[in-house]
């Protein structure tokens, strides 16, 4: 029996809060040349992704007051909302970062925006950045 590929723990993608996607989408398409991704909108959020390499950009919308990306841009404004790491063993990732007294969001991972399993760590536990655990 093989053992599982590991690939390493990576920058899966990054979450930018913005007011409107019309307004900076063909900033990040047409200006960058980034390709846009299909993803689906989650967490009363708008979602417009983009390739850059291997992660993505998430341009993020809030859809509705009061959803966490509206408080978000309420709060702070537009800019980086969060950074997203793809880790090998998510279950076993979350473990460590209870052990470690790392305060979760989500105690149990969830689906995503890409359809994968995540789990968003607290900004007061990892210096102040908002961190999106993610599966393969």
């Amino acid at each position: 029996m093989t053992s599982p590929i590991r690939r390493g723990t990576r920058i899966a993608h990054i979450g930018i809060a913005v007011q409107s996607l019309d307004a900076l989408l063909p900033f990040y398409r047409d200006v960058l040349g980034l390709s846009e991704v299909p993803l689906d909108d989650a967490d009363g959020a708008r979602i417009a992704g983009l390739a850059a390499g291997e992660s993505l950009v998430e341009l993020l919308q809030p859809e509705a007051a009061g959803s966490p990306i509206d408080k978000f841009i309420e709060k702070r404004g537009p800019g980086i909302h969060h950074v997203c790491l793809a880790v090998d063993d998510l279950d076993g990732t979350l473990e460590k970062c209870r052990a470690a007294g790392i305060a979760l969001i989500d105690s149990v991972p969830r689906i995503g925006a890409e359809g994968k399993r995540i789990a968003f760590l607290h900004p007061k536990s990892t210096g102040g950045v908002l961190i999106e655990l993610s599966e393969y």
